[in-house]
């Protein structure tokens, strides 16, 4: 695979009718807010196993003056959704009415996002190629048809339509099956007539709250009603050449910016090496702890991310705590979660940092039987308990893995990047913007190149320090040496997570990448 390029604009998106979505929507006169808001619907219907719009969503934008900003589509937990409700659970279920327990927020982040005065195409033009590929179908990839048959057995049996929609004929859908769903069409087709508040406070909201209600999901019509948008500003930290903006809690997008600022005060001569490697594995653990102890619902707690990201000292503190040479002995709890991100930038200098999920493949497997929606499992993610970090409360959002990442450089480009993973989103964009940023790589073989992963992601227990094939031999003997848990997992592999990137250069040129180890694609116009 090659770096894409173009002149006046560019998507990048883990399908490729997705990007191309996209893309045509900047070919006719649509801005890098509206080629997104696209590519998300085209996802919620070919990528249906990572994302939907029973799910919620992230932004991250920069303005063509220079501004930053932020949108937050996430759902709390619904008002019946307390601890009476799961008495006798040691846990949230993961799967099941019990599990889709947030008010799915996506299309509020739809909604704020196209609020801006650039955005001047109607929702007609915007879903149109969403609701053909729903209505008329499209080809299950390789990749899709191996979740289906994986998750299957736990998901043919839950309540609501799964079963009739992705296994017609008895069987999960195989590779190059068409899937259909022309119940998602005719909910695209009335977002498009009726607004994208009919989602929440129209027809379609009383639609879904009764679905909700018959499947035995605590989410109702008024939690539907009450939802609302935030915008909290992106959290920035600067680092050598560049300012780096994430994502604010309740998402990791502060893990996110504390790795790269650590490993910006590390040696580190060549890419992929040990110094490379280790130094990043080993930052990961410090934002990890401090993500573990303080991120989610911030009404829920007073700890100031962006002090302490604004604080040099503390953070060459943090990093002197990072021993050179040796591993700090893991593991902590790690979070799972899959997930789509994709990213858009158009030739008056908006670029479009994006991400959005329904948490597990099939998220809690509740499908809609009326409006063909995929409902979140977010929730599944609260804690039991009366108190403490992420404890169940109606109202209060969960913690979030999903952070759309930015990059600002001092000589002009503009970079957005990101990837699903769970666990793995912080340390996969370390890598590749390490890789492209620090040390001067093309920006698909930053993506390309073999990665790492500290933890688990789609539902894998082992927490070892995993490592693709492809690194220099004698880099495997030397991170045990240093007392990393390796453990090899052969060639390239989706529990890498689906990456994607695209830089805005200073002459106003594009370039774009996605991951072989999605089915993505990147257009350039």
């Amino acid at each position: 695979m090659k770096t894409v390029t173009g002149n006046n604009g560019i998507v990048t998106a883990p399908h490729h009718l997705a990007a191309q979505v996209g893309c045509d929507v900047l070919k006719d006169g649509g801005t890098a807010v509206e080629a997104c808001v696209a590519v998300a619907a085209a996802l919620a219907v070919v990528y249906p196993h990572m994302t939907g719009i029973g799910g919620d969503g992230f932004w991250v934008i920069r303005e063509p003056d220079g501004r930053v900003h932020g949108i937050h589509g996430c759902g709390g937990a619904a008002r019946k959704a307390d601890l009476a409700l799961y008495e006798g659970l040691e846990a949230v279920p993961y799967r099941g009415p019990l599990a889709a327990n947030t008010v799915a927020g996506t299309i509020s982040g739809w909604q704020a996002a196209l609020a801006d005065e650039s955005c001047k195409l109607p929702l007609e033009r915007l879903l149109r190629d969403a609701i053909r590929y729903a209505q008329e179908g499209v080809a299950v990839t390789a990749g899709g048809a191996g979740i289906a048959s994986a998750k299957g057995g736990e998901l043919r049996g839950q309540p609501g339509a799964y079963a009739a929609i992705f296994e017609p004929e008895g069987r999960p859908l195989a590779e190059g099956d068409v899937l259909r769903q022309p119940h998602l069409a005719e909910t695209l087709r009335k977002l498009a007539a009726n607004g994208l508040d009919d989602f929440y406070r129209g027809e379609l909201a009383a639609l879904i709250g009764a679905d909700l209600e018959a499947l035995g999901s605590p989410v109702s019509h008024e939690d539907l009603t009450a939802h609302q948008p935030s915008r909290p500003a992106p959290l920035h930290v600067p680092i050598t050449g560049a300012r780096l903006y994430n994502s604010a809690p309740p998402t990791q997008g502060f893990a996110s910016l504390l790795i790269l600022a650590l490993f910006d005060r590390l040696a580190a001569d060549a890419p992929e090496g040990f110094d490379h490697v280790h130094g990043l594995v080993e930052a990961t653990k410090q934002a990890f702890l401090l993500r573990d102890a303080h991120v989610g619902d911030p009404a829920y707690t007073d700890y100031d991310f962006q002090f302490l990201l604004d604080d040099t000292q503390a953070l060459n503190s943090l990093a002197r705590r990072i021993d050179p040479a040796k591993a700090l002995p893991w593991p902590q709890p790690s979070q799972w979660g899959d997930t789509c991100w994709f990213g858009a930038a158009d030739d008056a200098g908006r670029v479009v940092s994006c991400i959005q999920s329904t948490y597990f493949e099939f998220g809690s497997g509740l499908v809609l039987p009326r409006t063909g929606i995929t409902w979140q499992n977010r929730g599944s993610s609260f804690r039991l308990a009366k108190d403490g970090w992420n404890a169940l409360k109606p109202g209060r959002k969960p913690f979030h893995t999903l952070n759309p990442a930015l990059a600002v450089f001092e000589d002009g480009r503009v970079m957005a990047y990101g990837t699903m993973g769970g666990e793995g989103q912080p340390q996969t964009q370390a890598a590749l913007f390490s890789r492209y940023a620090r040390f001067g790589a093309d920006l698909q073989e930053a993506i390309s190149a073999p990665r790492w992963l500290l933890g688990r992601t789609w539902g894998e227990q082992s927490t070892t320090l995993k490592l693709e094939d492809g690194f220099d031999k004698a880099l495997y003997a030397q991170l045990a040496e240093a007392g990393h848990d390796v453990e090899r997992v052969g060639p390239l592999t989706a529990t890498m997570g689906h990456a994607g990137a695209m830089v805005r250069l200073a002459d106003g040129s594009f370039e774009g990448a996605t991951d072989p180890r999605s089915d993505g694609g990147v257009a350039g116009w």
